[in-house]
């Protein structure tokens, strides 16, 4: 479980991707019944300004030796250099050593490849970097397709709005659906996209009327329960089937019936650990015409069975 999170900086971070590992993890939302984390900011000179390319600078309280028994180590982004400060590399050294979970966003992969922990590891980074990486970490396995990747201790992500999705994705790892669902709401962004999706569109988008994609997204999220077809999800989109199938795709990297799958089944997940509701009544909650097939789907997506995660991940059932 993850209490403690320590964020090391050097100079030249990128504040976006900071601040993304700031907003997840590094705000008190004891309001909304998350304790708050212990959210450690460590630079090489405790109390030293640190600066990025805009001109701000951050302040970090602490030093190094704050990361030795933090849970989580999460590396921002920060200039792609020849050399990194070797107390950094050091104390990530000692954090993988130890077992501590390794989170890197965009070219914070750079800081973890010179502390040789990419080495015969699954990994990513934005994908104008991936080349870069590949040549001077041969030795690790590198995506540069996808979001982000879970390596276990280990968990690497794409640019900028990627962090979001893998600390969100790893809130939800260590802490379950229900917890990373209000940081979600809080943020306002989606729960989860899928690691697995595309960083970005390599085909021509077909223009449309106003944000169409996000008001079927919406309009499915507010209605797992309820059936839909592609013909009837292009109509609402003003669309033909086949120019929805296409636009749907590229813009979420898998097909309307493929998402809608996933996100009936992450709704699954809360409700098991959350609740105390039958397999059957979370079956027809999600919007499966039956439990047999609720069954299949979600061993197939979590690779357990639904009464399987229920007893590893359930907490005390609230009303539904």
């Amino acid at each position: 479980m993850i209490k403690t999170v320590a964020v090391p900086l050097i100079d030249d971070f990128a504040m976006f991707e900071f601040g993304v590992v700031c907003e997840v993890f590094g705000l008190d939302r004891s309001y909304a019944g998350i304790p708050a984390f212990d959210f450690r900011v460590c630079g090489v000179e405790p109390g030293v300004p640190i600066t990025n390319p805009t001109g701000a600078s951050i302040t970090p309280p602490y030093g190094l030796e704050a990361m030795d028994d933090a849970d989580l180590i999460a590396v921002p982004a920060a200039r792609i250099r020849d050399e990194y400060p070797a107390e950094v590399l050091e104390a990530l050294r000692r954090a993988s050593a130890r077992g501590a979970i390794l989170l890197s966003v965009c070219s914070g992969a750079f800081v973890l490849g010179a502390a040789g922990l990419l080495d015969g590891r699954a990994c990513t980074t934005h994908w104008r970097y991936a080349d870069e990486l590949k040549k001077r970490f041969p030795l690790a396995r590198i995506d540069p397709d996808v979001l982000f990747v879970d390596d276990g201790d280990l968990i690497t992500s794409a640019g900028t709005a990627a962090g979001i999705d893998a600390c969100l994705y790893l809130v939800r790892r260590e802490l379950g659906s229900a917890v990373a669902n209000t940081i979600a709401r809080n943020m306002v962004v989606p729960p989860q996209r899928d690691g697995g999706q595309r960083q970005y569109v390599d085909m021509p988008v077909p223009e449309v009327e106003g944000d169409a994609m996000a008001e079927i997204l919406e309009y499915l999220t507010e209605r797992l329960d309820e059936p839909h077809t592609i013909p009837s999800l292009a109509q609402r989109a003003r669309m033909s089937t086949r120019s929805f199938s296409r636009r749907f795709r590229a813009e979420t990297g898998v097909s309307p019936m493929q998402w809608l799958n996933r996100q009936r089944i992450l709704h699954a997940r809360l409700l098991l650990e959350t609740t105390g509701m039958s397999i059957d009544e979370i079956s027809a909650r999600c919007g499966f015409s039956s439990p047999t097939l609720f069954r299949h789907h979600f061993d197939l997506e979590v690779g357990v069975a639904p009464t399987r995660y229920r007893s590893a991940f359930a907490g005390s059932p609230v009303p539904a």
